[in-house]
């Protein structure tokens, strides 16, 4: 799958968002290192500590498929105005370093994207 692809896949993951509170829609698809890929998307709850970000919901899916290493996780916040506030939360940027992903791609509605190593987005991650 090409970065525009899988980019592609993310935005349309984010369609399936449940965000009444923020408005704040994403979606993140997951590339396993044997090429299997799995789509999530952001999951609010009126208590707000519950709520699930896309991306966690991806990798969690991922880890209870077997997934033990990952090549690429792809996220689409589809009401970002900015690719600056598009960007995974730290929580799922430590969720992302357990399965050490080869790229994290970013995106918005609007297309532009930007893209990262492990490294860029949590270079001094906490890990055994």
């Amino acid at each position: 799958m090409t970065d525009q692809e899988l980019l592609s896949a993310a935005r349309e993951a984010a369609l399936g968002s449940y965000s009444p509170y923020s408005g704040f829609r994403v979606g993140a698809v997951v590339i396993a290192d044997d090429g299997r890929e799995f789509r999530s998307a952001n999951v609010e709850n009126a208590a707000y500590p519950v709520s699930q970000c896309a991306e966690a919901n991806a990798i969690n899916y991922a880890a209870s498929h077997g997934v033990r290493k990952i090549d690429t996780v792809a996220v689409a916040c589809i009401d970002a105005r900015e690719l600056d506030l598009a960007y995974p939360c730290g929580r799922c940027r430590q969720i992302m370093s357990e399965f050490d992903p080869d790229r994290i791609l970013v995106t918005t509605a609007a297309g532009d994207f930007r893209a990262h190593k492990m490294d860029d987005l949590l270079p001094y991650r906490f890990s055994f």
